[in-house]
């Protein structure tokens, strides 16, 4: 039987062993200090990514990161526009190229077969060209191409489409214009072209035309051919004059 001075220091001996095996307490003090610090640790990765953005809120983010791609794609857009207008451009007056005329014709034909209508082609050819080049030179006939442009252009209807095929001659497409019709438009630009002096100089420019509407079946070729030999024989008439073909 013990005694009390006996279960005195039994009840000691236990209380000491309870404090030996209890778990140390976390800094902080409280029961979930490590579980909050490990989510921290865990957090630490997120936050770093949104360092690149000021500590921006990640919806802000994402719409900086939408509207940087659209101005991305628009710069794109832009730039494959303007190499397909260069394709199909003659770089010195601006025309459509004989390529670019080609491509216009097939859609202005397919739409002419369509809906139905004439379409008239006119070739026009700057009169005395090579004379003006040798006299002032090849600069001044440039800015002659490009005079005879714009003014042509400064009259034309929106549906109207002008082509350079090749030296000083154009080839001008008119849809839904008949024969009698397209000749008063092309001697209408003779007159403007010939009221309009060429800027830095008293040169007074012309040019010689034929025009044809083009017949069922018949190819654009066939056409020019057409609208060539009248232009030839405007030439030969004495020319700044336009002839149907």
């Amino acid at each position: 039987m013990f005694k009390h001075d006996h279960l005195s220091q039994l009840h000691s001996s236990r209380l000491a062993s309870r404090r030996l095996h209890r778990r140390p307490a976390l800094p902080g003090g409280h029961p979930s200090a490590h579980a909050q610090a490990s989510g921290a640790a865990a957090g630490s990765g997120t936050q770093h990514r949104r360092m690149r953005y000021g500590s921006m809120p990640a919806p802000q983010a994402t719409i900086l990161d939408l509207l940087a791609a659209e101005a991305r794609i628009a710069d794109l857009e832009s730039a494959l526009s303007k190499a397909q207008a260069a394709a199909v451009t003659d770089t010195l007056t601006g025309a459509l190229n004989r390529r670019g005329f080609d491509q216009a014709y097939e859609r202005e034909a397919a739409r002419t077969r369509r809906k139905g209508g004439p379409l008239a082609l006119a070739l026009i050819d700057l009169d005395d060209f090579k004379r003006l080049n040798d006299t002032l030179g090849h600069q001044m006939g440039d800015q002659a191409l490009i005079h005879l442009v714009r003014t042509l252009r400064s009259a034309l209807r929106p549906s109207d489409i002008l082509g350079r095929f090749g030296g000083e001659e154009f080839v001008l497409m008119l849809p839904d214009t008949g024969l009698d019709e397209a000749v008063t438009a092309l001697t209408r630009f003779q007159r403007q072209l010939a009221d309009c002096s060429l800027a830095g100089s008293d040169v007074a420019l012309s040019f010689s035309a034929g025009v044809v509407v083009q017949a069922p079946g018949e190819s654009l070729l066939q056409s020019i051919a057409r609208a060539d030999a009248a232009t030839y024989a405007a030439k030969r008439a004495g020319k700044n004059c336009v002839l149907t073909g």
